[in-house]
């Protein structure tokens, strides 16, 4: 067994993996991770599914209008959050990142403020739901268009690289912003200049309703990465170790100046794109339950149980915690308030131009 840090080989023929789904380390090397860190790290997946099912919920009451599912998709999200410095280095996040912001350190409480656009907000309600940022944690916020976040990522890199700060930018979207104009410019300019970035593409294949094969001949993801001269990685994103150290590697590579990376998740969206998808229209029941098979929170903590780091009294204590924690946000972020009109009007310019206030005024 190898010690010390791993090296993965980019371009491998099946995802890499360490975990096997009953929970067994199948790594070749010695796992260098302290209890400590497996246990954050278990506690990041938990935490990110009840806030999951809790939006959903939120959505089918009506207390928001829209909530793009997370569920499945925990692993190279909590890994991202995990291995990139907080406050240092930049995250450019997609619509399903819920997972990636809540491990990162967004507040639970501005996160339903978000969604909620309430006066716990920071962008003052001035957002679709599912669209969230941080100025502290240098999370860029959520756009809509599919990809469009992509090339200033590459910018950002490209600064710090100029500034030789030692910062990396990390930037998450699904297998169908591959299939964007913006994509394909925004990665090859990375490569061709360099710049200290980790492209982590999150394979739910479905872009919505249209499968892998009908946007791309290529066998996957990773393999992109061969025209853009840079290592593409292949990772079982059901496997959240895999994740951490597949991902891991792209950063460090990326902080010592080597270049870019494309990881590539083969991951599994357990619910509907959106509340206004029906899922049903375009995939078996049957494949959903082959994947629930392969859940990334039961494989990690049958790992952690392996290991006798781990038992049932410690999940019900994690989860009621966790639970108490995400009710109190809620309520928290409801008493706020909702945002006041005027707000609209405000933080835009230095001095409020005249057609603004005729706007005003005429809200009465």
């Amino acid at each position: 067994m190898i010690k010390g840090s791993p090296r993965f080989q980019p371009f491998s023929e099946k995802p890499i993996s360490l975990i096997s789904d009953s929970g067994e380390w199948t790594g070749d090397f010695e796992l260098t991770l302290d209890e400590g860190e497996l246990k954050r790290i278990y506690r990041d997946l938990v935490a990110s599914r009840i806030f999951d099912e809790r939006l959903v919920r939120l959505q089918r009451q009506g207390r928001i209008s829209f909530v793009a599912p997370s569920s499945g998709h925990e692993g190279p999200q909590v890994a991202v959050a995990r291995v990139v410095r907080p406050r240092q280095d930049w995250l450019y996040p997609y619509y399903r990142d819920t997972a990636l912001v809540l491990a990162l350190g967004v507040p639970a409480v501005e996160i339903v403020g978000q969604m909620m656009a309430t006066r716990a907000d920071p962008s003052r309600g001035r957002q679709m739901p599912a669209h969230p940022g941080s100025k502290e944690l240098n999370v860029f916020t959520v756009a809509s268009p599919i990809a469009s976040h992509i090339a200033p990522a590459v910018g950002t890199a490209l600064s710090m690289k100029l500034r030789g700060t030692g910062e990396v930018v990390v930037t998450t979207f699904g297998e169908g912003a591959t299939s964007e104009g913006d994509f394909h410019a925004a990665i090859n300019f990375a490569g061709a200049q360099g710049a200290p970035i980790v492209f982590v593409c999150q394979n739910n294949r479905y872009a919505i309703s249209v499968g892998y094969n009908k946007q791309t001949a290529a066998e996957n993801v990773a393999a992109k990465a061969h025209a853009y001269g840079m290592p593409g990685y292949q990772v079982d994103g059901m496997d959240p170790l895999a994740c951490y150290f597949v991902i891991r590697e792209a950063v460090e590579r990326a902080r010592e100046g080597v270049g870019p990376s494309l990881v590539e998740a083969v991951v599994y969206r357990y619910g509907p794109h959106s509340p206004a998808d029906d899922d049903s229209r375009y995939r078996p029941p049957e494949e959903v339950e082959a994947w629930r098979k392969r859940d990334p929170l039961p494989r990690m903590r049958s790992f952690l149980e392996r290991r006798g780091i781990w038992d049932e009294e410690q999940e019900a204590a994690l989860r009621q915690e966790i639970d108490a924690e995400q009710r109190q946000a809620v309520k928290q972020a409801e008493a706020s308030g909702k945002v006041p009109r005027e707000w609209m009007f405000e933080d835009v310019f230095a001095e409020v131009p005249d057609h603004l206030l005729d706007q005003q005024d005429s809200l009465g």
